[in-house]
């Protein structure tokens, strides 16, 4: 096996791959190419040996659906770890090992992990093979089921292994060294490491999407945010969309929000019936990350690293993204979702009847209706259940996906779950003051989600479950970005999930494109906006609420700002600041101070 002739003239990557085979111990060792006829063959092996169930071919053709371990669904964010050499370099938010232990205690799993199994080699390119905004990633695995994701979330193949070589030869820029191996899918043998100062990723024990696509968070978000600080970009856990006018005109808008607050529907967002008229059309880059730079032209802008959609299934139906429903008829993975009798997929919020019976994700038996011995009702479907889809299945797919130079973002929108502090629009007064609200973003916990129903959970930028690096380091990095930016964009919050009596005071999906509509008329200069002491807030008559049914009271309410809630909100942010210690920027502690002036003088 080890004599085998390697496709590449790389000797880094040679030297590597057979390292790890000595360790891991494959019985063989098979390149991807890329091409449609080697996915089909491994499609076919997937089924042969119930990786895969093949569905019904006429009503979801190219689909099939996988089963993960009942205890492998998940993120396991207590297994995840940064191992830098200092502790303080991984910062008070992160899980931290040292590289030593951590190579020590996950060899001791790989060791052997792949005996009787293929080592699959995956060169994958994050970003368009070639342009300055990409990196290279080559992923080893035992899984053939990731190797048909990363298929679809990446660009794999030849092409990113010519570039390679080529970037070698030129430049000596190297890789980022990703090694999986499901070992025996034992949760207490379960490591997903990151050695950011060694641009290595070892995930050992998980066959979970979110654990094992290594170009997903593992690389685009957890080493390439350490990257972006040394080189001088952003690695975002942003959606990117672009608003077309009439006119043709398109401008691009770059949003984190944490988990439940709707980011891959705003993404996909279908105009509403009362704003048609003004013929606007909505683009698609991405809806999950954004790697962004500062251009020649002094402006930031961005890509979309990634080539599909590893989307949550539950709740998604043609209400709350009619876009995603059709990307997901075709070519796509599902994960954990109910099988129906016609060999279709079902889950929890979906389009249609609830189907009487069916497989669960289990693999057992379902009826509609079953309740556990709890009285609980028993899911056809994981809560966490997925679905991988190609980008360009979806109808709102940008053209500009494959672009190079990638897109201009005019305008940053931070969001959450808040149902009483936040107003439905706010605008930073300048850039460091945007940066103090993304840093302070937070959100309230949902019956879906572990902890306390309302409790506030801080989400900076919705990166902590993501920075690679110290926190505050991160939060100096926005900072000195903006330093070096001639036309910085204009930071918005916004929250679609204000309540009056407990109901939602606006109705958010596609009526959020009123709000989107506000945010570019003031990066425009088109309207004015009021004052108050956390940001810009818009006039009544400056949201366009036509076909709406939406009383100007509401809409007032839904601006307010009230200064004891935020009085209260400082305490919590406090908190949340001290335990950075010296390593807390003193912007965003002036920032702090400043709001706190601020709302003391305002009536």
């Amino acid at each position: 096996m080890m004599s085998k002739k390697f496709p590449t003239t790389n000797k880094k990557l040679k030297d590597w791959i057979i390292k790890m085979a000595e360790m891991c111990q494959p019985e063989d060792i098979v390149w991807i190419d890329g091409t449609d006829a080697q996915r089909e063959r491994l499609e076919k092996e997937c089924v042969a040996s119930n990786e895969l169930i093949e569905l019904n071919q006429e009503k979801l053709p190219g689909c099939f659906l996988h089963r993960t371990a009942v205890d492998d669904v998940a993120r396991t964010e207590h297994l995840t770890f940064i191992c830098s050499r200092r502790k303080q370099d991984a910062g008070p938010t992160n899980n931290w090992m040292s590289p030593r232990d951590g190579y020590n205690k996950a060899r001791a799993i790989f060791k052997g992990s792949m005996k009787g199994r293929t080592m699959y080699v995956i060169p994958f390119s994050m970003g368009p093979v070639g342009s300055t905004f990409s990196k290279i990633g080559v992923e080893l695995t035992d899984s053939r089921y990731v190797v048909l994701n990363m298929l679809i979330m990446t660009r794999c193949g030849e092409a990113v292994l010519r570039q390679l070589e080529l970037q070698d030869a030129e430049s000596g820029i190297g890789f980022t060294k990703c090694l999986h191996s499901k070992a025996k899918l034992n949760i207490n043998e379960r490591l997903i490491l990151h050695f950011p100062e060694d641009n290595t990723i070892w995930s050992v024990g998980s066959g979970y999407g979110g654990n094992v696509l290594l170009g997903k968070k593992c690389l685009s978000l957890r080493i390439a945010s350490f990257l972006g600080k040394r080189e001088h970009w952003l690695a975002e856990h942003m959606l990117i969309m672009g608003i077309e006018e009439p006119n043709g005109h398109i401008e691009y808008i770059a949003a984190a929000f944490p988990s439940a607050c709707g980011k891959t529907n705003l993404a996909m967002l279908i105009p509403p019936e009362g704003l048609k008229v003004k013929g606007y059309r909505i683009w698609t880059v991405g809806d999950d990350i954004a790697w962004m730079r500062i251009d020649s032209d002094g402006a930031l802008w961005a890509i979309n690293p990634e080539t599909g959609f590893f989307g949550v299934a539950p709740g998604t139906n043609s209400k709350s993204n009619p876009m995603m429903v059709e990307t997901i008829s075709k070519n796509t993975i599902y994960t954990n979702v109910l099988l129906k009798t016609d060999n279709t997929v079902w889950w929890e919020g979906s389009d249609g009847e609830v189907p009487q019976e069916g497989i669960d994700w289990k693999g057992r038996q379902w009826k509609f209706g079953m309740r556990d011995e709890n009285g609980k009702p028993i899911l056809g479907a994981h809560a966490n259940s997925r679905f991988t889809a190609p980008i360009k299945n979806c109808p709102s797919a940008s053209f500009r996906i494959d672009q190079h130079h990638g897109v201009p973002i005019s305008a940053i929108i931070f969001g959450g779950r808040r149902a009483h502090l936040s107003p439905l629009v706010f605008e930073g007064f300048n850039w460091q003051h945007g940066v103090f609200m993304g840093a302070t973003m937070g959100s309230e916990l949902t019956a879906a989600q572990v902890g306390k129903l309302g409790q506030v959970r801080r989400d900076p930028m919705a990166m902590i479950p993501f920075c690679g690096y110290n926190m505050a380091n991160y939060f100096s990095h926005w900072l000195s970005m903006g330093k070096r930016m001639a036309k910085p964009p204009k930071i918005f919050a916004v929250n679609w999930f204000r309540t009056d009596d407990g109901e939602f005071l606006w109705p958010g999906f596609g009526e959020n494109l009123r709000v989107l509509e506000w945010i570019l008329d003031r990066c425009n200069n088109r309207v004015a906006a009021v004052e108050t002491p956390i940001g810009f807030v818009p006039r009544p008559q400056d949201i366009d609420l036509t076909g709406i049914n939406l009383p100007v009271q509401t809409l007032e309410k839904l601006l307010k700002v009230n200064k004891e809630e935020w009085f209260e909100e400082l305490k919590d942010v406090n908190r949340f600041f001290k335990q950075f210690k010296r390593d807390l920027p003193r912007e965003l502690w002036q920032e702090y101070k400043d709001l706190e002036g601020r709302l003391k003088n305002y009536e």
